[in-house]
C-alpha cells in the first residue's frame, strides 16, 4: 500500500464562452488528505481506498492562468519570464520560474492566418528564449528561433505569422535555450497555444464541455541527494514527486454536459503519463498536430514529454461518484546504465464528477478531419539514438554517435519529402521531436502504424526502429531535432537541421 502525503486541491469550474479577449480568474485551495490507490493481484485491479477531508487552515489563494484570444486577426501580449512564490498543489513553492507569475503560463488562442506578437522579457538570472512547439513557423529571425540567446534583463519582440494551413489543435510554448531547457521547464515555464479551426466547428465537438489539462511534475523538497544521485537523476531525466494538473493537485472537474472534450499536454521534462479513466474507455480525436480522420477508442493513453492529445468522455453512462483519471506506472528505462528502473506508482491525478442533472445523450462524431498521406520520399535517412562517453564531457546522449554541436548535422532541401528511420540502440526510451515541420509515423519495427496521424513528437522505445515521413515546406533556415526528455537534449541528444532552398 502506498500513501500520498497531504496536499491541497481545488475544484476548478471553468466558465465557457466568455466574450472578453483576456480572462483572469481566481480560485481558492483547501487542504485535504487522501489514501492512495493499491494494485491488487496479477490482473492489476485497482481499488480506491477512500479519502478524508481536513478543515486545516484558511484557504490559500492561487491564480488560474490568464487566457488571451486573438481579435480581428491579431493577438498581442506581454510575457515575462520571472521568479515568483506560487502555490503548487496547495503548498507554497518559493522562487519558481513563471510566465507572468503563473504556472502554467497564460493560454493563447489564435486562428490560422492570425498574427501573434509577444513582447517578451527575461527577468531570470540565466539566459532563456521561447520555442513554439508544434507550430509551422519560420525558424529564423523573430519567429521560432531557438538559437536566440536572451540574457537576463533583455527584451525581445516575437512576431509570429500563424500559417494559413496550420492545423487546428493544441500546441504550447516553453524555453529552449540549450543547457537550460530542462531546468527551466522543470521549474514551471510552460504555457498552452490553442489554434481554433475546423475541428472546433464540428457540431458534436462544439457542443462539448471543454477542459484543458497541463500536466507538470515538480520537486518540492530540497536536493539532499548528493552529487552522484543528482547526476544520475539528470542522466535518467529528472522527475518530481508532485504531479499537478494546471498547477493543482488532484483537481475535481464538475461535468455539466454529456460530452467532455479533454485537451491534454505533457509539459514535464521527463515523466511519461500513462493515463486511464478508471473503469471507462477514452475516445481519442486528436494528437500532436490536430484531428484524426476518425475517433479511436482507447483503454489507456500514453503521453510522452511534449506530446498532446484530445479525448472525449461521455457522461451519461458515468456513475454519480467521482471518476478518477489515473496515472499508471510506465517503465521507460531498462536495467543497465544506472542499475535501476523508473516506473512510478499508480495515482489518481484528477476526478470527473457528473452533476446531479439529467444529461441529454450526445452521439460521438463518426468522421473528423481527413488526414491525407504524404507522397513517396526522395530519400531515406537513418538516425541512431544512444549514449556513451564524450571526451571532455563525460557521459552524453548521442544521435548518430555524436553529441550536439553548434553546426548543422543534417541538410535537406525545401519542398522535398524524406523518410527518417529512428533507431534506439540505448537502454532508455526516447521521444523524438522535430521542429518547424510535422510528420507522419509510418511504421514500428516494420509494422505499419495505424491510424495515420500528424505528429511532431514520437516515442522510440528501446530496440525499436520507427519510420517517419516528413515534407519540408514553406520555410528555409536552421532548426533542430532532439529527444524531448530535455535532460537528454541538454546532455547532447540534439542535432541541427539546415533547410536549404530548392536545388
Amino acid at each position: 500500500m502506498k500513501f500520498w502525503r497531504s496536499m491541497g486541491m481545488v475544484v476548478p469550474l471553468f466558465s465557457k464562452n466568455i466574450p472578453a479577449i483576456k480572462e483572469f480568474r481566481h480560485v481558492s485551495l483547501r487542504r485535504r488528505q487522501f489514501l492512495g490507490l493499491a494494485a491488487l493481484g496479477a490482473t492489476g485491479a485497482l481499488v480506491w481506498q477512500g479519502r478524508s477531508l481536513l478543515q486545516g487552515p484558511a484557504p490559500l489563494p492561487t491564480t488560474v492562468s490568464e487566457i488571451y484570444r486573438s481579435e480581428a486577426g491579431l493577438l498581442e501580449l506581454t510575457l515575462e519570464a520571472r521568479y515568483g512564490d506560487v502555490i503548487l498543489g496547495g503548498e507554497l513553492a518559493p522562487r519558481r520560474m513563471t510566465y507572468n507569475g503563473q504556472i502554467p503560463g497564460p493560454r493563447l488562442e489564435v486562428k490560422p492566418g492570425d498574427r501573434l506578437i509577444i513582447n517578451f522579457k527575461n527577468a531570470l538570472d540565466q539566459p532563456t528564449n521561447l520555442h513554439f512547439h508544434g507550430l509551422h513557423l519560420s525558424p529564423s529571425g523573430n519567429q521560432d528561433n531557438v538559437f536566440l540567446h536572451l540574457n537576463p534583463g533583455e527584451t525581445f519582440r516575437y512576431e509570429l505569422q500563424i500559417h494559413p494551413q496550420q492545423r487546428a489543435g493544441t500546441y504550447w510554448y516553453h524555453p529552449h535555450h540549450h543547457g537550460h531547457a530542462a531546468e527551466q521547464l522543470f521549474q514551471g515555464l510552460a504555457g498552452l497555444i490553442v489554434v481554433r479551426g475546423d475541428l472546433d466547428d464540428l457540431p458534436e465537438i462544439r457542443a462539448a464541455q471543454e477542459e484543458f489539462f497541463v500536466l507538470q511534475d515538480f520537486a518540492l523538497d530540497g536536493p539532499g541527494q548528493g552529487m552522484m544521485a543528482a547526476h544520475m537523476n539528470l542522466m535518467m531525466g529528472r522527475e518530481g514527486s508532485l504531479i499537478t494538473v494546471n498547477g493543482l493537485f488532484h483537481p475535481e472537474i464538475a461535468v455539466t454536459k454529456d460530452l467532455v472534450r479533454l485537451r491534454l499536454l505533457n509539459a514535464s521534462p521527463s515523466r511519461f503519463y500513462r493515463l486511464q479513466l478508471f473503469g471507462q474507455r477514452l475516445t481519442q480525436i486528436a494528437g500532436d498536430n490536430g484531428a484524426f480522420s476518425q475517433p479511436l477508442e482507447r483503454d489507456e493513453l500514453l503521453l510522452t514529454p511534449g506530446q498532446r492529445a484530445e479525448v472525449l468522455i461521455q457522461a451519461h453512462g458515468l456513475p454519480k461518484t467521482p471518476i478518477h483519471l489515473l496515472s499508471l506506472p510506465y517503465q521507460r528505462a531498462q536495467m543497465g546504465m544506472m542499475g535501476r528502473q523508473f516506473s512510478g506508482i499508480t495515482q489518481a491525478i484528477a476526478d470527473f464528477t457528473p452533476k446531479e442533472v439529467p444529461f441529454t445523450p450526445r452521439r460521438l462524431p463518426q468522421d473528423l478531419i481527413a488526414v491525407e498521406p504524404l507522397p513517396e520520399p526522395s530519400r531515406t535517412r537513418r538516425f541512431t539514438l544512444s549514449h556513451g562517453m564524450v571526451p571532455g564531457q563525460g557521459m552524453a546522449f548521442l544521435i548518430n554517435g555524436e553529441a550536439y554541436q553548434d553546426r548543422p548535422q543534417t541538410t535537406v532541401r525545401l519542398n522535398e519529402i524524406e523518410d527518417w528511420e529512428l533507431v534506439n540502440l540505448g537502454t532508455m526510451d526516447h521521444p523524438f521531436h522535430l521542429h518547424v515541420n510535422s510528420f507522419q509515423v509510418l511504421s514500428r519495427n516494420g509494422v505499419p502504424e495505424v491510424p495515420l496521424v500528424w505528429a511532431d513528437t514520437v516515442l522510440v522505445k528501446v530496440g525499436e526502429t520507427v519510420k517517419i515521413r516528413v515534407a519540408f515546406r514553406d520555410f528555409v533556415g536552421t532548426t533542430v531535432y532532439h529527444c524531448h526528455i530535455l535532460d537528454h537534449e541538454d546532455l547532447g541528444m540534439m542535432g541541427q537541421l539546415e533547410i536549404l532552398p530548392p536545388a
